[in-house]
């Protein structure tokens, strides 16, 4: 995500930061970088000019000149501004004013041919099922053909109504579709609806009528644009139509996990005035994010993203689970296979391996062009399933016979086993070690209110005011 922009950003910010003192004059040499990055993302010509021109401002100030790293300073407000362009965090959804008497709240989605928009109909419905809602989805696209059928697929993995009408009788009769699916949801107790609505290929007039008959008749809560990300300056030019013809209320920014210059994103707020909402970053259905413009602005400038790494984790991991499992590691012999399988079941759960990379501070820029195969965890989740309980649990008793065995078992060869085996007694002995330098068993197996209080103890008794500690690193 975002790659490229990430890069070339970076590095003309790198030749900002590296000089020894910095002035007006080259302050305006390294924001020409800076435009120049920013265009080569596609990001719309008026923003970039805009943005350089704010980012300018604050850089030339006296307090910056004369701060004692003005090249951090730098960064602070390339930040900073970027946050400010991509608009405050907004992922609301208007509820209906008699919700709490029975009336559903109604979302219309809209969205050009191609950008997402069923699909997102369906996360969206994921999203709001995890918050305990009970939304229905409506098929009103009536002019592509496998729209009503997609629809229903999404709604069978959902286990959610969908609304249809049988084709023949209804035809160019979205408007009648969206305002019986709303009676029928209030019949139904939902507490959302939402409406996959046409979209063509093109903005045209006859889309914008319907879509604003749909808006005067049945009176949406939200109106909610999916824009694809990949489509850079088009996303940007169509989001501005959009919003010209109709009160959207937000942006739902599709396959910006596939979007390595992030164009759309950094312009799209600007020019219409309306927040992204809500990211898609994936296929699943579970693959919408809100959006957060200060964790993008952090992974845009390399910074990676460590609350979403948290929050994904959390998702993913149960803490005590976890703290078991770090105790175990850090104590060398007692980590198992079996606790190892579990592990990188976990994280697969969590996403794509380089994503999680990203996500950590100064990796972003170093898996510049490195390969991260997510089969590699499936091959030696074979290999450790096609083990004994007891040969997880004690490697040490896996003979040529067994090791030929497990090869035939998971589709592998026997030195592939080998090699699996050889690699994780070496991640044995390096966890052993480690955790008896540091003392990091203590810490991650009896959680840190017990190693705190060990601290206080020592400090109490003397202790440590005796012993010069090593730095354990």
């Amino acid at each position: 995500m975002f790659e490229n922009i990430t890069e070339s950003l970076g590095n003309a910010l790198r030749r900002l930061t590296g000089r020894g003192r910095l002035t007006e004059s080259n302050i305006e040499e390294g924001l020409r970088d800076v435009r120049k990055a920013l265009l080569e993302a596609d990001v719309h010509f008026k923003v970039v000019k805009d943005f350089v021109e704010r980012v300018k401002a604050q850089a030339v100030g006296q307090e910056l000149i004369r701060s004692i790293n003005p090249g951090q300073q730098i960064v602070k407000i390339v930040h900073d501004e970027l946050v400010a362009l991509m608009g405050k965090a907004d992922s609301s959804i208007k509820r209906s004013p008699k919700a709490g008497s029975g009336e559903p709240t109604v979302v219309m989605m809209v969205g050009l041919q191609g950008s997402g928009k069923t699909t997102s109909c369906g996360k969206l419905a994921k999203f709001l099922i995890d918050r305990g809602q009970r939304p229905m989805l409506v098929a009103a696209d009536v002019q592509r053909p496998a729209a009503i059928d997609q629809l229903k697929v999404l709604g069978e993995q959902l286990k959610v109504p969908v609304y249809f009408e049988a084709p023949g009788w209804f035809k160019g009769k979205p408007v009648s579709i969206c305002r019986n699916a709303v009676k029928q949801a209030e019949k139904d107790g939902r507490d959302f609806v939402i409406l996959d609505t046409a979209g063509r290929l093109h903005i045209d007039q006859e889309l914008m009528a319907e879509l604003r008959e749909i808006r005067g008749k049945v009176e949406p809560h939200n109106i909610l644009l999916v824009c694809d990300a990949m489509t850079g300056q088009d996303a940007v030019n169509s989001a501005k139509e959009f919003n010209d013809q109709l009160p959207l209320d937000g942006v739902i920014l599709t396959k910006l996990d596939g979007d390595a210059r992030g164009g759309a994103a950094l312009s799209i707020r600007a020019i219409t005035g309306k927040p992204i909402k809500f990211t898609g970053v994936g296929e699943k259905l579970d693959k919408l994010e809100e959006f957060h413009p200060d964790r993008m602005a952090s992974r845009i400038l390399g910074m990676g993203d460590v609350v979403t790494l948290v929050e994904k984790a959390k998702a993913a991991i149960d803490e005590d689970k976890a703290r078991d499992m770090a105790g175990k590691l850090l104590g060398g012999d007692t980590f198992s296979l079996q606790d190892f399988l579990e592990h990188l079941q976990s994280v697969k759960k969590m996403g794509p391996l380089k994503d999680i990379l990203s996500m950590i501070p100064g990796l972003g820029s170093a898996m510049k062009g490195m390969d991260f195969d997510d089969k590699e965890i499936t091959r030696i989740e074979a290999m450790i399933q096609s083990m004994t309980k007891e040969e997880r649990r004690n490697p040490d008793i896996i003979n040529p016979s067994r090791r030929q065995r497990i090869a035939r078992g998971s589709g592998h060869t026997p030195n592939d086993v080998g090699g699996l085996l050889k690699q994780f007694r070496q991640t044995q002995q390096l966890f052993k070690g480690l955790g008896k330098q540091s003392g990091l068993r203590s810490l991650f197996g009896g959680g840190l209110a017990k190693a705190k209080k060990e601290m206080e103890e020592k400090l109490k008794s003397g202790e440590l005011k005796t012993k010069k500690r090593k730095k354990p690193f």
